[in-house]
């Protein structure tokens, strides 16, 4: 496997991992974080806009995951580091959205 293939699994793990609180909240009705607020990543946005960005975050992981080489859950290395790039990016969102809602010790 090329190197790129790894490079493109960790970020789709990455994508994977930030649509989960995005598509949720919206689901939910919930406002949440999202780039579109004001100002960024701190403002609310509406339940549609969260539901819009975590498809797109589900969709880029998709392609990262599922269109560049031949990702196999079965084989270890392709799913450890996509699982590395969602622990890191769920690692970051707990300390970025835990100064919100008191989660950070």
């Amino acid at each position: 496997m090329r190197w790129y293939h790894y490079f493109s699994y960790f970020w789709g793990g990455a994508f994977l991992a930030n649509a989960i609180p995005h598509f949720v909240s919206g689901i939910m009705g919930h406002p949440f974080q999202s780039p579109f607020a004001t100002p960024p990543g701190e403002g609310l946005s509406s339940a549609t806009v969260n539901v819009l960005w975590g498809s797109f975050n589900l969709l880029v992981a998709y392609w990262l995951l599922c269109r560049v080489g031949k990702f196999d859950l079965r084989r270890t290395a392709p799913v450890l580091v996509a699982g590395l790039g969602a622990l890191l990016m769920a690692l970051m969102l707990a300390y970025a959205f835990g100064r919100f809602y008191g989660g950070n010790i």
